[in-house]
């Protein structure tokens, strides 16, 4: 008998995951904030408003992965690519998300490339950390026999 296994996450698993991530995030986008531009409320707002942002953006993130990965294993590498894709992704983000509370696009940029090594960083341990959780895991099992 030849049997396969493969894992892929229900979109509950990609929702929760999303919220876990989106509170790491918007307290390291808020610290980052703070420091940079001085202005706590400024920071808040740039933070906040990333809780929405990110949170559709990861979402949709999650989706396009689990399609390219079709029932693969996430390996260590994978990880890290996939948080090099989402970084990319939410450093855009949050350079537009800067500029436009601060009215400076050099602030914005400022923020954004700060966060790029914190966030990959803390992403890829979040990644991990959820590659060991089974909320949400369906496993799926394909066999053959031989008779």
């Amino acid at each position: 008998m030849f049997v396969l296994k493969f894992m892929t996450e229900s979109h509950f698993r990609s929702i929760i995951k999303g919220i876990t991530w989106r509170i790491v995030g918007t307290i390291d986008t808020i610290v980052i904030s703070f420091f940079l531009t001085g202005h706590l409320s400024m920071a808040v707002k740039i933070g906040f408003t990333e809780v929405i942002t990110k949170v559709v953006l990861y979402y949709l993130h999650e989706r396009v992965w689990l399609h390219f990965l079709k029932g693969r294993e996430q390996t260590k590498t994978i990880s890290f690519i996939k948080a090099v894709s989402w970084r990319t992704v939410g450093t855009i983000d949050t350079m537009l998300l800067g500029w436009f509370y601060s009215g400076n696009p050099l602030t914005g940029l400022k923020i954004g490339m700060v966060e790029v090594m914190t966030k990959i960083i803390l992403y890829y341990f979040h990644e991990r950390l959820w590659h060991t959780v089974p909320i949400g895991s369906v496993r799926k099992w394909f066999g053959l026999q031989e008779k």
